[in-house]
């Protein structure tokens, strides 16, 4: 699920994460940081957006996009 999270994200912002068959260019903090809101918003959603998790889900989006954006 997560990957096709990530894939989703990736498809919205034209990037590349690692592992989906864009190309190899680094990213740019904006596009990282687009990326981890974008993840985060999936998270939130996926909780049927309950309030009170906010920062648990930007830290967990932003562990889980860095440390796929530089595998």
């Amino acid at each position: 699920m997560a990957r096709k999270a990530l894939k989703a994200v990736d498809d919205m912002v034209g990037g590349s994460t690692p592992g989906s068959s864009g190309g190899t260019h680094p990213l740019s903090e904006d596009t990282i940081n687009q990326k981890i809101a974008e993840a985060a918003y999936y998270r939130a959603e996926k909780r049927g957006f309950v309030p009170g998790h906010e920062m648990e889900d930007w830290l967990e989006a932003e562990k889980e996009i860095r440390s796929n954006a530089f595998d």
